[in-house]
């Protein structure tokens, strides 16, 4: 019995220390915070669809960029027959992982139809052009053509007495048999189908919706690799002037201070016009301006944890002050950190808006959000205005749920520090 009191009274120790745990403390005040939990709900659904990328978009083409010129600027919710046309080349496989990093060449081509028929061994197309009346273009196709990749060396065969084609693909050397009515009944049942364009088509005729998922990716990734390359800077260069002081801090304030000096969207400009233009340009851009925030934060912390008895414990062992700086006083001050970072990635994503919006940013056919703005900026003024607006309203709700999530970690934060 005895035995069993200290075992009950361990659990109950170990439950009041979980209950009295900063961290603990911290994260069920983050929990109660709702404007926090709406933005950790929106950045994990974004989240989700940049990982899933292709492989969830209606256009999985690389870049989302299926053009059809005669789809330009379709209101949301348009829909229409698509008639899929096999390509006369070899199939183009692709493994799921790749599929969902860069899309895939699709192994058909399309067609918009607004009506078509069965000609003997053809299916005729009336092309869609949004007219009324529609009046469109007929083309005659090959039913063999439309659903397999034919050698083009070698003919197709009509045996109209037993209603057959007969002709070679591009990867076989015996001829294939196929009867007119199974082609017939092929094509209508899975080569005609209707599609929907849930927030219609840009000004170059491709899927919106898809465009704005990848858009996604491109927000989220300048994100987090600007971040990064801003904490890792940051960390180093404010643990080298906080913990040594003397003339390594003067010589970095000097640094920090001229570049605090110069407005960031300006230096971010300047950096990208002399690496070059490109997404992974600025990341890298981005990244440079962001980490003198987290410097000053990282000096002014060590230089307050620096003389404390466990950091002169420490010295007295011999601890290296390598090991000291990232193992005993980085630790401890890696809350406030993180909460300028998650202020920094909002920062990301609007200063990689308002690059690819002048052109510096991610580069067409990319779908950058920013960039996608710039495009349809004339529409604002005619009945089109969602198109310029949608992107906008994506990176307003992805900025903000990182601020709510930002304001909830500094407010949990503080609760720590009352508590401690």
């Amino acid at each position: 019995m005895e035995g069993q009191g200290t075992i009950e009274n361990t659990k109950d120790e170990a439950l009041q220390y979980k209950s009295q745990s900063l961290s603990y403390i911290a994260w069920q005040r983050l929990l109660k915070d709702k404007l926090a939990l709406i933005g950790l709900c929106i950045i994990g659904i974004a989240a989700i669809i940049a990982i899933l990328g292709y492989s969830i978009t209606p256009d999985s083409t690389p870049n989302a960029n299926e053009q059809k010129s005669e789809l330009l600027i379709r209101k949301p919710g348009f829909t229409c027959n698509i008639l899929k046309l096999r390509k006369n080349l070899s199939p183009n496989p692709t493994h799921f992982f790749s599929k969902i990093l860069y899309g895939q060449e699709s192994d058909y081509s399309t067609l918009s139809v607004y009506d078509h028929y069965f000609d003997g061994v053809n299916i005729v197309i009336e092309e869609f052009t949004g007219n009324v009346p529609n009046n469109g273009p007929l083309q005659y196709l090959n039913m063999a053509d439309v659903v397999y990749a034919i050698n083009p060396n070698e003919p197709i065969k009509v045996d109209e007495q037993k209603s057959i084609l007969t002709f070679k693909e591009i990867d076989k050397t015996e001829y294939t048999v196929k009867s007119i009515t199974q082609l017939k009944d092929t094509i209508s049942k899975h080569y005609i189908f209707k599609r929907t364009y849930w927030l219609g088509t840009d000004r170059a005729g491709r899927d919106m919706l898809s465009r704005l998922m990848i858009g996604t990716r491109i927000s989220l990734l300048v994100g987090f690799i600007s971040v990064l390359i801003a904490l890792i800077l940051g960390l180093c260069i404010g643990a080298l002037a906080g913990y040594f002081r003397g003339w390594v801090d003067n010589v970095l304030m000097f640094l920090i201070n001229i570049v605090w000096s110069i407005p960031t969207l300006l230096l971010i400009i300047a950096i990208t016009l002399f690496i070059g233009k490109g997404i992974w340009q600025v990341f890298i851009a981005v990244g440079l301006t962001q980490w003198v925030e987290i410097a000053r934060l990282v000096r002014g912390q060590i230089m307050s944890l620096r003389e404390k008895e466990f950091i002169e414990s420490a010295k007295s062992m011999g601890f290296s002050d390598f090991r000291i700086i990232f193992r005993h006083i980085i630790p401890n001050i890696i809350g406030p950190v993180i909460v300028v970072c998650a202020s920094n990635f909002a920062s990301a994503i609007l200063m990689e808006a308002g690059l690819s919006f002048l052109g510096l940013g991610a580069q067409p056919p990319t779908p950058s959000w920013g960039a996608i703005i710039s495009a349809h900026r004339g529409y604002i003024l005619i009945d089109a205005a969602y198109l310029a607006f949608l992107p906008g309203i994506c990176i307003m709700f992805l900025v903000l749920a990182f601020m709510f999530v930002g304001n909830g970690l500094r407010a949990a934060i503080d609760s720590k520090s009352e508590q401690h």
